[in-house]
């Protein structure tokens, strides 16, 4: 892996949470799969072109826009060690041999000048400590008429996940937490944020289109309780009070999530910023 500007989520991504996100990869694609059409359709991937993924994870959305260039091909770009393992495993599994995935940081990775068609991303630009020099990074990647497509989470209320979550606020710690424009998940809920920081990388037709999705967060509210809590936000809030207030907070979760179960599913709803731009020609 070459160097790393963004040592605290390399620090994060490399720890539990990469490798929760690695062993519950199909879970966390349950969540967030909504999204995936309304990523790829903004993309407009053509065979035979090149793709960038940025924060690709255990590596679905690489996979996808990879069937979809053929027969071009994808490179996924993450943090995390973890997920990427995972990410090659589901490649290899799957027979694709056109895709590819490196270890390194969007900031500073060094990334082929003009090599890329089209660069994507399935809500990993949030976790930027400078956002300006990892879009910039990218538009070098880039050919001249290049395009991107990137998932980012929007408001923070939109998203009844969290809206669970801070329904235990009377029991957890919940100061700052999912706060807009602080590091982490919704630096980027603000589109006009959002927007600013991409013009000022040097794209040019920049857009924000509001997107909403509901994805599967267990069998049923116990079975999405446990996961949610286990995943990083969770497991920092309870890992802030005692064991009675874990099961207060436990408890408490369950019976909020109740009414969300469907037949077959509990569905929550999330909402994000679809945002499009071209590098110039």
């Amino acid at each position: 892996m070459h160097g790393i500007a963004n040592t605290a989520q390399a620090q994060a991504w490399n720890g539990h949470e990469g490798s929760h996100w690695a062993a519950h990869q199909d879970r966390w694609d349950a969540v967030n799969a909504g999204f995936d059409q309304p990523l790829l359709t903004a993309a407009a991937i053509r065979s035979g072109e090149r793709v960038l993924d940025i924060g690709c994870g255990a590596g679905t959305t690489t996979l996808l826009a990879a069937r979809a260039a053929t027969p071009g091909d994808a490179l996924g770009l993450d943090l995390s060690a973890p997920m990427l393992e995972r990410a090659r495993t589901r490649a290899t599994e799957e027979g694709i041999t056109d895709v590819s995935f490196e270890h390194g940081d969007a900031q500073v990775h060094p990334l082929t000048s003009g090599a890329f068609d089209v660069a994507i991303s399935r809500f990993g630009i949030m976790f930027f400590d400078d956002p300006v020099a990892a879009f910039a990074n990218i538009a070098t990647a880039l050919r001249p008429g290049g395009r991107i497509a990137f998932l980012s989470a929007a408001e923070p209320e939109g998203n009844q996940w969290l809206q669970a979550l801070t329904a235990l606020g009377d029991i957890l710690p919940m100061q700052g937490f999912g706060a807009p424009g602080a590091p982490g998940m919704f630096s980027l809920a603000d589109a006009g944020t959002a927007t600013a920081l991409l013009a000022e990388a040097g794209f040019q037709d920049v857009r924000a289109e509001h997107v909403q999705a509901y994805g599967i967060w267990g069998r049923d509210a116990r079975e999405a309780a446990h996961f949610m809590l286990d995943s990083g936000p969770g497991r920092h809030l309870l890992g802030r009070v005692g064991p009675d207030v874990q099961d207060r907070a436990r408890t408490r979760l369950v019976e909020w999530l109740r009414p969300y179960r469907t037949a077959d599913a509990l569905r929550l709803r999330s909402t994000a910023w679809l945002l499009t731009a071209v590098r110039p020609d």
